[in-house]
Order: C-alpha cells, then sequence, then structure tokens
C-alpha cells in the first residue's frame, strides 16, 4: 500500500532593495537540499494565514519587518519524502537590514544574474516569473500575409514579447520569406520569437524553436545553443520530463479546454494541470480557450502565464 505523502505549504517573499536586486538566503547544513539558494520564507503553520506566516518567518529568519502584497506564483511540487505547495508574495515595503538569524547566509542579486545559482526544483519558476513573460503568442495562420505582419505590430505594440510563429499549410518558400519579415520585426521590436517546429529554419533566421511534442522523442541534444529559446509543446508527464531532459527553456501544456484550433480534444482542467506541474521545475504555459484575463488564476496553479492564439492576436 502506498504511504500518502505529507503535505508541506511553504510561504515566501520577493523582497527587492533599492537597486533592483532580490535577495536570496542559502540553506543551512543539516536541512533538506543544504546549500541550495531559495526565496526566503518558511512554512505555514496551522491556523495561520499566508500573510502572517510570512510576516513571522521574514522576522525570525531575518529581522525585517515586512507589508505581504499579492500573489507572485503558487508552485505545486512533488519531492520523493513530500508534497510541497510553495505560495510566492511580493513584498513591496520592508524596514531593517536583512541578516541571517539563523545562521544562514545571504545574497543580493540582480534579477538576470538569478539563473546562476542553484535552487531547489520549486523556486525555479518563481525565477521564470520575475525574468520572463506571462504572454506567449501563437500567431494564426497567415491567409494574407500583409495584414498578417501588420497584425504581428500590432501585437508587438501592445506589449507581447514572445511569440511563436506558426504557418500551417503555408508552402515552404512562402514561409521561409514570411518568417524572415516576421522575426526581423519582432528582433526591431526587442521581443523574443520562436519558429513552430521548423530547427533549421529557426538558425538560418537567428530564432528560437518551439518543438512538437513528437519531436521531443526523436532529439537527444537541446536542438539550438544556449541563448536560442527552446520551448515545447505537451500533454503528458512523459513528455515534459521529455523537454526538461532536452533543456527546453519553457514548454506548453494542454490543451485546458476544448478549442477551435483542436476541435474534438477535451481539455485536461486545472487540476490535471497542477498534478503534472508538481513533476517538473520547468517554466510551464497553460494553453487551451484562455485569454490575459485567467493569468492570475494560472498562476495560481504553478503556470507562467498563458500561450494563445485568438485573444492574443489583435483583431
Amino acid at each position: 500500500m502506498d504511504v500518502p505523502l505529507r503535505s508541506i505549504h511553504v510561504v515566501a517573499g520577493v523582497i527587492v532593495d533599492a537597486r533592483g536586486r532580490i535577495l536570496l538566503t542559502r540553506r543551512t547544513e543539516g536541512r533538506d537540499m543544504a546549500g541550495l539558494w531559495e526565496f526566503p520564507g518558511g512554512k505555514r503553520e496551522p491556523g495561520e494565514s499566508s500573510t502572517d506566516a510570512l510576516i513571522r518567518e521574514l522576522r525570525e529568519e531575518l529581522g525585517i519587518e515586512v507589508e505581504v502584497g499579492g500573489i507572485l506564483i503558487e508552485v505545486p511540487q512533488r519531492y520523493p519524502d513530500k508534497r510541497l505547495r510553495l505560495e510566492v508574495r511580493a513584498i513591496p515595503r520592508w524596514k531593517g537590514a536583512p541578516r541571517g538569524r539563523e545562521g544562514q547566509a545571504l545574497t543580493w542579486v540582480a534579477p538576470d544574474r538569478l539563473t546562476r545559482y542553484s535552487m531547489p526544483p520549486a523556486d525555479l519558476p518563481v525565477v521564470a516569473v520575475l525574468r520572463q513573460p506571462d504572454r506567449y503568442l501563437v500567431t494564426p495562420p497567415p491567409a494574407d500575409a500583409d495584414a498578417w505582419l501588420q497584425g504581428l505590430r500590432a501585437a508587438l505594440a501592445a506589449g507581447i514579447t514572445r511569440i511563436q510563429l506558426r504557418a500551417p499549410g503555408v508552402a515552404p518558400d512562402v514561409w521561409s520569406a514570411l518568417a524572415a519579415d516576421a522575426v526581423a520585426l519582432c528582433r526591431a521590436a526587442g521581443a523574443e520569437v520562436l519558429v513552430n517546429r521548423d530547427i533549421a529554419l529557426a538558425a538560418r533566421l537567428g530564432a528560437g524553436v518551439h518543438l512538437g511534442s513528437e519531436q521531443l522523442a526523436t532529439l537527444d541534444a537541446r536542438p539550438l545553443p544556449a541563448g536560442m529559446p527552446v520551448g515545447a509543446s505537451c500533454h503528458t508527464a512523459e513528455e515534459l520530463a521529455g523537454a526538461q531532459a532536452l533543456g527546453c527553456d519553457f514548454a506548453v501544456l494542454g490543451p485546458l479546454n476544448p478549442t477551435a484550433s483542436h476541435p474534438g480534444e477535451a481539455g485536461i482542467g486545472w487540476e490535471r494541470f497542477a498534478a503534472l506541474r508538481e513533476q517538473v521545475s520547468l517554466p510551464l504555459y497553460a494553453i487551451g480557450g484562455l485569454s490575459p484575463a485567467d493569468i492570475a488564476h494560472a498562476r495560481a496553479q504553478g503556470a507562467q502565464g498563458i500561450a494563445a492564439i485568438r485573444s492574443l492576436w489583435p483583431a
């Protein structure tokens, strides 16, 4: 008989100094995952609210008084001996000089350097939330090239900064030229751009690539060098594990709901999404009938944000 894993609810805070650096603390010897860096916080006790727990923990651990802000992300994570829910809150204001009152080391880190620090799996999606966008646009088929490029310009002007170029059914030579124009537009706007499935085209254009789920099993190494983004579409735990092992920067998981682009395909729902989320530390976008109004709920299930076609493409 399987013994149920104990469940732990941890609340952590993102503390930012006047220089925009983020505070990390190092797990002390004798604790699980000793030596790894994490966002400061601790366990929520029975009957204690998340806000009260974080105020208490940061007072005890760092000697500071804090104002607790909104939820940035809640990460469900499964470990061999426990199931963890890491609730991460913004700390808009705080008083005092942080110090390691329990013997732990502290360091202030610029956001673009967070990935250099070894962290527990549950903290990695938090780093992604602080550094990566919460919206991932998947372009619709380009029925008319000029109108499609104009739609892309409008999406960039609206603040979209991560885009997957997708054109099912378009002739390869036509798509190659159109994709080159699209990559140039995205690059000029400072947006990150990925080409759907075509690794060779992505490399030729200097873009990232978004892998289909069936491609994951055919690759034994990351298809593009570090610095060129690699994403993947996933539907199962096995595909997520494959994407993580391959070194993908993020994955898209779904569909959450039935969609017009995948008629007849049942949605997995948020409960299943969260269950899959806890098995990997990879940043995950939820996809399938979602809009920007769903981002807060998606974050509460451990998602980086939402990926979408229609709700992110200008009408």
